[in-house]
């Protein structure tokens, strides 16, 4: 018994749309379409990034130099430290959320012009 798949039948490659040349992608990138979609990307994730590795910059240096700041009860056996720390889980996901919101809102339908474009030049 063979395990070997059967090649496509000829009429399924037809509909594959052809490839774009290397050219045609040096093209699009030195087009201002694609230096907009390049500065819409880098304006909200570069500076998001910049203050999210300070915060926690922040926190570990709280947590190695301020040993009594961070352990500060608050309540009960909640602490400074506590709080801080799971609010850098809180801002990992409202980062991750605020980015997906803003990808497909700015990005994606610029990104997806740009490949229409591309595939219907092919």
């Amino acid at each position: 018994m063979t395990t070997d798949a059967p090649p496509p039948p000829a009429s399924s490659t037809a509909s594959v749309p052809a490839q774009p040349t290397t050219e045609s992608f040096a093209e699009m990138q030195r087009s201002a379409e694609f230096g907009e979609l390049r500065r819409s990307y880098r304006s909200f994730a570069f500076p998001l990034t910049i203050a999210f590795v300070a915060w926690y910059l922040v926190y570990v240096l709280l947590s190695n130099y301020a040993g009594d700041f961070m352990g500060t009860k608050l309540f009960g056996n909640i602490n400074v430290a506590l709080v801080l720390g799971l609010a850098q889980f809180l801002t990992t996901f409202l980062i991750a959320w605020w980015y997906a919101r803003h990808a497909a809102r700015e990005l994606d339908p610029k990104a997806e012009a740009i490949k229409a474009r591309m595939e219907a030049g092919a």
